[in-house]
């Protein structure tokens, strides 16, 4: 009885994390990271970037940095936000937690004019997108929950 109640709470546990696990972690740039050179609009077309995802900008500490600002701050390639503070480690990993756009910008000379800058449009975790990957994803999901629920049946029942 007690093997049963450890699987039984193992599965619950699984099912709850299990939307997580889905999650994608984005390196801007992918293996060029964050630097001049790299067309970072090509990067993001076709990226479903959703909430639960993370972005991380790779660079050189000190040569680079990434600001996050808001649409007009970065058709300027200039922040406005006088208390906003750059990351800076070269490995700044953001979380993306809410929907919407969000524009990124490098403020170290003329590095955004010359086009290190990002915008991304994040959809909520469970957004009405109709791509064949969201839908494969929903899908899993839905399997591994009914999954998790027979298992979790048949080890109490018998």
């Amino acid at each position: 009885m007690a093997m049963r109640s450890a699987f039984l709470i193992t599965m619950i546990i699984a099912l709850a994390v299990a939307p997580a696990a889905f999650a994608t972690d984005y390196t801007v740039g992918d293996d060029s990271g964050w630097k001049l050179g790299v067309n970072y609009t090509t990067w993001a077309e076709g990226k479903n970037f959703r909430v639960g995802d993370t972005i991380m900008f790779k660079y050189k500490s000190g040569a680079h940095n990434v600001m996050k600002v808001n649409g007009s701050d970065f058709q300027k390639c200039a922040s406005s936000n006088e208390t906003a503070v750059p990351l800076t480690t070269g490995n700044d990993v953001i979380p993306l937690a809410t929907p919407g756009k969000k524009w990124y910008i490098c403020t170290i000379g003329e590095h955004c004019f010359k086009g290190m800058k990002l915008v991304i449009t994040v959809s909520g975790a469970e957004g009405s997108s109709t791509s064949a990957g969201t839908a494969a994803v929903s899908a899993l999901r839905s399997c591994v929950s009914i999954l998790t629920v027979m298992f979790a049946y048949k080890m109490i029942v018998g």
